[in-house]
């Protein structure tokens, strides 16, 4: 008896261990993808998942304690907080497509619309026939919106469309029958996968505005450059004066806040959530400025995000993302799904020059964003690096202007930043930095002024030559159009594609340096760069064609912006990019070239794919099995053989191992006139043979469409590196050009035959 007693004690010792493990567990938020819905009742939905976690939970408030968001709208799927051992058994459930942990994502005007061509005035005008965008309503995935900006006036706009189905929510200093309007129809928030995440135990120290108001800026200003409406007679510190607006001065928007100040970082469960939530309320574009760093998580399966995504494409919603802060650096680009147009950063035609004059009458320009006015006569001294600025003893800075240098080429680097903030606290007047040459320059009212490394050394010479240095800084000038050349921006994520490497990213490029739009306040406006002020660019252009066009699938708007882009800047000029050793630019730099709206309303032929071309990319490129892609689309199992990644109908070619020769396929649509005949004209990369059959492609009532294949040969013995060219189809009125990139990869046949 006493035996059976201690058996009983210990095996309730081992039941109470096993508890406790259990509730003390580790858990974190992961995002269960499952793919389309089953069923259309958003309840019914919600349901399905419950009773998909209650075996693994014991209880129904377990399940109601774990779920953090449920997808049920445009997609099927949950977050919800669980160990790793709970996470990895979902994942072997039949109906499960993919578990992945909550991962986050970072954050990444006036001149920018005329450098483009885009002007109100003309009647002809992209602007004037797509009536500014009022029959569209863009969805903003942000850190949310600052509503009292005169840029989201409603003044002239017209009813809310009757398909809208979505509205504001009330919170922390938004006040949703005050703060929306005709113009600004929706704004909602999402926090609880942040919350979570982080183990925040009260909502209140997010220490952000609990509603969709915007604390950091971002949001507003991505808004407003999509669709703020016209607010003449704007500067920011005396800079850029004009009248700023967006590219869709007459667009709905509805924000999606789900990006906070704390960390500045979104999570995949909320963002999830807020994608989820604008499908089914009616939105026609989805504008993200968001992305991943690096490098890339490579994983057997596509990112939960862009999964997402893919559903939004797949009702039809066009899908504009950026490519990401990150580069100069190869392979940095993010948003590499073929579904999302992702877009990079180039400056404008418009720099702010400033001239330094030395002690010794010699005048040097560098560049600054500071109001003025001019800086007098006054000492000048050195300090060595920028970055132990920190460390220096702050009496030889005060009352003079500090000269230092900076080798860090991070992108994200602060240097500059801090280097002006020490200045300026230690009591200095004014500092200049020496740095690797690139266009962004944060603005302030302290005068500081940055130089590249040969303008820095002349500086320093001069420094070292005399026993009482001193300078003059003038106050900066706003220089627009032709002597400012346009770059690809240091900081714009570069391909290849690190996920995919057949999969050309960027698609475009567009304005991201030094944009202009709506700040914290009612007539506030602000400079910010990023590739996250180049997508809303992008995002007002596609607004504009989706209103002359609502019949365009995203491919096909896609395509007409990517085949009628510049190779050039608009007046012609050579684009080049920033880097260590400044290039002309090339796809990996800007995928189709720079945004050319006007053109992109008459592109001649379009390069179009539905929904289960997608599908079939995630067969090739992904381990999806036959379960899991008939849950995702609408094919029961993969192709077998699978689709070539080359077969692809993306308006690119890009080869990333060419060891003999290769052949693919392309078919374009003919949305110009009915009787058009197409030439082929190939500008073929270095050592590289192109033979397209046929040569020629003719159009009529009665085919639209034409398939046309692409053999590609290399001439090269050894491996190489990426050469680029172009194939362009012309009648003589369009030019429809698509990039080509080539790799010769022999190394391989090499080891085979021997």
């Amino acid at each position: 008896m006493g035996k059976i007693n201690i058996l009983i004690a210990m095996f309730l010792t081992i039941v109470l261990n096993l508890q406790i493990s259990l509730v003390f567990a580790e858990t974190k938020v992961y995002i269960v993808y499952m793919g389309k819905k089953t069923h259309e009742d958003p309840e019914s939905v919600t349901e399905s998942h419950h009773q998909l976690l209650w075996p693994f939970l014991g209880s129904k408030e377990a399940v109601h304690d774990s779920i953090v968001y449920s997808y049920r709208h445009g997609f099927s799927g949950f977050a919800a907080k669980l160990t790793e051992t709970q996470a990895q058994q979902i994942s072997e459930l039949p109906e499960v497509v993919q578990v992945a942990p909550n991962t986050l994502y970072e954050l990444t005007t006036t001149r920018t619309w005329d450098y483009l061509g885009l002007s109100p005035g003309n009647s002809q005008s992209l602007l004037q026939k797509a009536n500014m965008g009022s029959s569209v309503i863009v969805g903003v995935i942000d850190s949310g919106v600052w509503p009292e900006s005169d840029m989201f006036n409603d003044k002239g706009y017209g009813p809310i469309p009757s398909r809208w189905k979505g509205g504001c929510e009330s919170g922390d200093s938004f006040n949703a029958s005050i703060n929306c309007n005709r113009k600004l129809i929706g704004a909602k928030f999402f926090v609880d996968g942040l919350v979570a995440d982080k183990r925040i135990l009260n909502r209140t120290l997010i220490a952000d505005y609990l509603s969709p108001r915007d604390l950091n800026g971002h949001g507003t200003h991505v808004a407003s450059t999509i669709g703020g409406s016209f607010l003449p007679n704007v500067s920011y510190l005396g800079l850029g004066e004009g009248t700023a607006r967006g590219g869709a001065p007459g667009v709905h928007i509805a924000i999606y806040k789900a990006c906070w100040l704390l960390e500045g970082t979104c999570t995949d469960a909320d963002v999830l959530k807020a994608i989820d939530v604008a499908i089914d309320d009616g939105v026609d574009v989805l504008s993200l400025s968001l992305g991943s760093g690096v490098p890339l998580t490579i994983e057997t399966d596509v990112n939960l995000m862009a999964m997402g995504l893919f559903h939004a494409v797949e009702k039809g919603i066009h899908v504009v993302a950026a490519s990401g802060n990150n580069g100069p650096v190869a392979q940095s680009v993010s948003n590499v799904a073929p579904w999302i147009l992702t877009v990079a950063a180039t400056t404008l035609d418009r720099s702010f020059p400033t001239a330094i004059t030395l002690g010794n009458n010699i005048t040097i320009m560098g560049q600054a964003n500071f109001a003025g006015p001019e800086l007098g006569s006054v000492g000048l001294t050195y300090s060595g690096d920028c970055a132990n600025l920190l460390d220096k003893p702050n009496n030889p800075m005060k009352g003079k202007v500090v000269l230092c240098f900076t080798a860090d080429l991070n992108p994200r680097s602060r240097a500059v930043t801090i280097a002006r903030a020490v200045v300026s606290n230690a009591g200095g007047l004014g500092v200049i930095i020496a740095r690797n040459p690139r266009s962004v320059n944060p603005t302030h009212n302290f005068p500081c002024v940055t130089v590249d490394f040969e303008l820095g050394t002349d500086i320093l010479f001069y420094i070292r030559s005399t026993s009482s240095p001193s300078v003059k800084i003038h106050a900066p000038t706003t220089l627009v159009s032709h002597p400012v050349a346009t770059k690809v921006a240091y900081f714009s994520s570069r391909g290849p594609n690190s996920i995919s490497p057949a999969i050309l990213k960027p698609d475009i490029a567009a304005p991201g340096v030094n944009i202009l739009a709506a700040d914290k306040d009612k007539e506030g406006v602000v400079f910010k760069s990023g590739t996250s002020m180049a997508t809303p660019v992008v995002s007002g252009v596609v607004v504009l064609l989706k209103s002359l066009y609502p019949q365009w699938s995203p491919a096909a708007i896609r395509s007409a912006i990517v085949t009628t882009a510049w190779k050039t800047d608009p007046f012609g000029e050579p684009i080049f990019a920033e880097g260590s050793n400044r290039k002309l630019a090339d796809p990996f730099d800007y995928g189709g070239g720079l945004v050319n709206p006007e053109k992109a309303v008459s592109p001649g032929l379009v390069y179009d794919m539905t929904i289960n071309d997608y599908v079939s990319y995630l067969c090739s490129a992904y381990n999806f099995n036959d379960v899991s892609i008939s849950q995702v689309g609408n094919i029961t199992a993969c192709p077998n053989p699978k689709q070539s990644l080359l077969d692809l109908n993306l308006p690119s070619i890009t080869i990333p191992d060419l060891r003999d020769e290769v052949t693919l396929t392309r078919t374009v649509t003919n949305v110009g006139s009915v009787n058009s005949i197409y030439k082929v004209m190939i500008d073929a990369p270095i050592g590289v043979n192109m033979i397209v059959t046929p040569a020629t492609l003719e159009f009529n009532s009665m085919t639209r469409k034409v398939s046309f294949k692409v053999r590609v040969l290399t001439t090269h013995k050894v491996n190489t590196g990426y050469y680029f060219g172009s194939l362009t189809w012309t009648d003589n009125v369009h030019n429809v050009v698509i990039p080509v990139s080539v790799r010769t990869q022999i190394l391989q046949r090499y080891h085979d035959e021997n």
